[in-house]
Order: structure tokens, then C-alpha cells, then sequence
């Protein structure tokens, strides 16, 4: 069966899957008891409609960029000179945003994401190779303040000013990523509305896309309270604190290598799967992608349903990883072959499911581990990596110089995999070992005080001695990633 043929059915049967998947997540007792409160149904609102609409001016634009500058005529060397351009913007400027949203603000970051990439957007009128360079520039900039000014500020408010439980993160990331898919969807058939059924060219959904982030900056300011990290230090000691934090914290280190492995396998991906798919160009691409998207929230379906069967965060990242090394190995002997596109298209099809577990589960470990006066510039400094791993892998392609099929470049994402996967299965032990004791130290009612100092306690209960600062509320990983822990 060709894949035009497969497309539509497989889709069908994916969205049915979706729905029942997602009803039996909201019937999970997390979802219950969160939706039970309203004062985090609020708050979640409050966030969710300002992030979607930041997320839905993003979909908007990546089906038309590369058309954009093919219509304005520029060869396929230069575009891919525009989209490095990108991503080497986010490794050199995006390490500084969140130093920056840590020490003024997330609340005026999250603002200046919204004029900035709303210049981007602006940028895309002109045909001048100068400005769409400047865009691409600023839109690595931009890139890197959405995905960790947003999500730093959502957890700061969650967990310091409305001290919500933190279990309950994973509700919300979970329904981000699910409504992230329905977004990605709706938002490629607005595109291709404007831009194709109602004539008004690939610039279009550039323009459509700037109302979303002024009106997503007009409610940030009404209703957005700001939250600040660390505001002591300078913004390169801020900078390097976070890089010394990831170096010298075991579990940060090791799930920084798991998040960059996995989204440059990511991003590589989708400069692959469409030239793969579509050899005769007689594929509906639009369908495919969608595909896509549906699998993703079948993921974020899956991950609430296998949190409820007690299943760790730390345990289903790592289903996510091995579900995407399957993934890539399975390209690596298919995507060569023509008579084997379908099962090619399969195992697409199961990254993207692990894409929909990935999210959810790395965001709430980055809440757990990460310390909040660095969170936004930790989260920017794990984006180095991933881009420079983008950047490098797209440009081996491009040029064909080391990599000269989509085999070997499968075969290397395959192996960045692996080094996750093991990367992601020593975080799951070190995670382990602070969260018992950090479920041990919040059960506890027997306190003896140490000797050295008044705050301090020390509680043995047979198995670990655990030493730490005496806390008003429950510990959380973060909260304890500086305590020393004898076995």
C-alpha cells in the first residue's frame, strides 16, 4: 500500500485513539483533583491562554518559512544558510535570556518575546537578504525566551505563590503538550487557508501571526504577576553559575544531556521526514503532519494514563528515549527503500508518540531539579548543546561532505539516543535517591538536632542519614539536591 493510500486511514484511526486516550487521562485522579480546585483551574487558564496563543503564532509560520524564501528566490544553499543562522542565534544570544528573565523579570521577558518575534514576523515583508538574516537572528533569540521564560514563570507562580502541589505540574505540561498538538494542527490549515486558498501568498501567515503575540502581550501585562530568579548577581556571573550549576549537579547534568540529545534528534528529524515521504512528490503532507501532531497527543495521553499506574516521571522519560532509539533504528534500515516507506512512516509515527511522552516528563523533572533563582538560564544553557548538534547535522547533510544518505545521518541520531538513554537511566537513579529522601523527610515527625547548628537536623532511619536545613513546607528534588546523603 503507498503511502497516499495509508495516510488517511492511519490518521482516522489515530484521532479515534486520541480521544479515548485523552478521556481516560482526564478520568485519572490527578486530573480529577485538579480539576477539582477552582483556584488552579484559574491560574492554569491564566497561563494556558497566553502560551497557546504564543505556541499558535509559532505553528503558524514553520510550514511557509522555507517557501517564503524559495518564492522570494533564493537557492537551496542560502536557505539553509538562513535556518543555521537560527539556530546559531539561539546558541549565542539565548544563553543571555534567561540570566536576563531571572534577574528583571520573567513577566517583562515573556513581554519582549512577544515584540521581538512579532519584529521577526515583520521581517518576512521584504525580500532583502539583510533583514531576513536579521529576522532569523532575532527569531533564535526569540525561540529561546518561549521555551523557558514561559515555563519558568508558570512554575515559580505554581509552586512559591500558590503552592500548589507539584504533582500537579504534570497535569498542566501534560495538557500543554496534548493542546500543543491540536494547535500545530489547526494552525497548518489556517496557513494554508491564507496563504493558499485565499491567494494572499506565503508571507501571510507571518502577518496573522503577529495579532496572537500583541494580544498575548496585552494579557501578560494585564493579568501576569512578574516573578523574579536570582536578582544578586551580575548578568555574566548569573550566566556562569548556571553553566558551574549544571556542571558540579549530577542529576542536572544528566538530564541536560538527555533534553539535548533528544531535541536535536528532534529537530534533525523534521528537516528529514518530509523529502523521505514525499520522493514523487505525490504525498499529502498536510495529512502526514497532522499525523504527526495527533501522535503527540496520544503521548501526552499515555504519559498521564502510566502516572496514574504509578509509573515515575523519571521511568517514563526513559520510555520516551528507548521509544525513540527504536524509532531511528528502524529508519535507519527502511528510509533507504523505497518498498518500505510505510513501515518508515510507522516508525515516524512512534517518534512522535515518545515526543508527546518526552515533554511532559522532562518538564516536570526540570521543575523538580533545577534551582528557581537559575531555572530560566539553566533551561537555556541545556539549548546550546541541541543546536550546535542541529546546526552541525544539518550542515553535514546540506553539504554531503561526512553524511552523504539519510542512513548514516539515522544512524547518528541513533547513537545520540543511546548516550540519552543511558544518560537518562543514571538521572533515574540519582533522581530516586532524593526523592526518597525527600518523601522520608516530609513523613518524618522525629527531628534530633545536630550539634553544629540550631537550624540544622539530622534524621537516621536505618537505611540513609540524611543532613539538611529545616523546611516550613514538604522538600521538593530541588530543594534537596544540595543535601549530602550517606548510604
Amino acid at each position: 500500500m503507498s503511502i497516499t493510500m495509508l495516510v488517511y486511514p492511519v490518521f482516522c484511526v489515530l484521532v479515534l485513539g486520541a480521544l479515548i486516550l485523552q478521556f481516560t487521562a482526564s478520568k485519572t485522579q490527578q486530573q480529577i483533583a485538579s480539576g477539582n480546585n477552582p483556584h488552579f483551574k484559574k491560574f492554569q487558564y491564566s497561563f494556558f491562554l497566553v502560551y497557546f496563543m504564543a505556541l499558535f503564532s509559532d505553528w503558524l509560520q514553520g510550514p511557509y518559512v522555507y517557501k517564503l524564501y524559495s518564492h522570494y528566490g533564493y537557492a537551496s544553499n542560502q536557505i539553509a544558510l538562513l535556518y543555521v543562522v537560527g539556530f546559531a542565534s539561539s546558541v549565542v544570544f539565548g544563553t543571555t535570556t534567561g540570566p536576563i528573565a531571572d534577574r528583571f523579570g520573567r513577566k517583562k521577558m515573556a513581554l519582549a518575546f512577544c515584540l521581538i518575534y512579532s519584529f521577526c514576523c515583520l521581517t518576512k515583508l521584504s525580500s532583502s537578504f539583510f533583514w531576513l538574516f536579521l529576522g532569523r537572528v532575532f527569531g533564535g533569540i526569540s525561540t529561546s525566551m518561549l521555551f523557558s521564560t514561559f515555563e519558568s514563570w508558570y512554575v515559580y507562580e505554581h509552586t512559591e505563590t500558590h503552592d500548589f502541589p507539584s504533582e500537579w505540574i504534570s497535569v498542566t505540561l501534560s495538557k500543554a503538550t496534548f493542546w500543543n498538538g491540536l494547535l500545530a494542527i489547526n494552525a497548518g490549515i489556517f496557513a494554508n487557508v491564507v496563504a493558499e486558498t485565499l491567494h494572499f501568498g506565503p508571507v501571510a501567515p507571518f502577518m496573522f501571526a503577529i495579532p496572537f503575540l500583541l494580544l498575548s502581550g496585552i494579557i501578560i501585562a494585564k493579568t501576569w504577576p512578574e516573578n523574579y530568579g536570582n536578582t544578586a548577581n551580575n548578568l555574566r556571573h548569573s550566566c556562569m553559575e548556571g553553566l558551574r550549576t549544571i556542571i558540579f549537579k549530577e542529576e542536572i547534568l544528566y538530564l541536560g544531556i538527555v533534553q539535548s540529545l533528544f531535541e536535536a534528534n528532534m529537530y534533525i528529524f523534521v528537516f528529514q521526514w518530509t523529502p523521505i515521504l514525499d520522493e514523487h512528490n505525490d504525498t499529502p503532507l498536510g495529512m502526514v503532519f497532522a499525523s504527526f501532531m495527533v501522535c503527540i497527543m496520544v503521548g501526552s495521553s499515555l504519559y498521564a494514563i502510566l502516572l496514574h499506574k504509578k509509573v515515575s516521571e523519571a521511568k517514563l522519560l526513559t520510555l520516551a528515549v528507548i521509544m525513540a532509539m527504536v524509532s531511528m533504528a528502524i529508519c535507519v534500515l527502511t528510509s533507504g527503500n523505497s518498498s518500505l516507506k510505510s513501515i518508515t512512516y510507522a516508525a515516524f509515527l512512534l517518534l512522535e508518540v515518545s515526543v508527546g511522552m518526552y515533554f511532559p516528563s522532562i518538564g516536570y523533572l526540570r521543575s523538580q531539579v533545577i534551582p528557581e533563582e537559575l531555572r530560566a538560564g539553566i533551561m537555556n544553557w541545556f539549548r546550546v548543546p541541541m543546536n550546535i548538534l542541529t546546526c552541525s547535522g544539518l550542515l553535514l547533510l546540506h553539504n554531503q561532505t561526512m553524511i552523504s544518505n539519510t542512513e548514516s545521518m539515522f544512524a547518528i541520531c541513533t547513537i545520540m539516543l543511546a548516550v540519552a538513554l543511558v544518560s537518562s537511566m543514571r538521572f533515574s537513579k540519582l533522581f530516586s535517591v532524593v526523592s526518597v529522601a525527600a518523601d522520608v523527610l516530609a513523613h518524618s515527625d522525629e527531628k534530633r538536632p545536630l550539634n553544629i547548628d540550631a537550624d540544622d537536623e539530622e534524621t537516621d532511619y536505618g537505611f540513609a542519614i540524611v543532613h539538611g536545613k529545616r523546611e516550613n513546607s514538604p522538600p521538593t528534588a530541588d530543594k534537596l539536591s544540595h543535601l549530602v546523603v550517606h548510604k
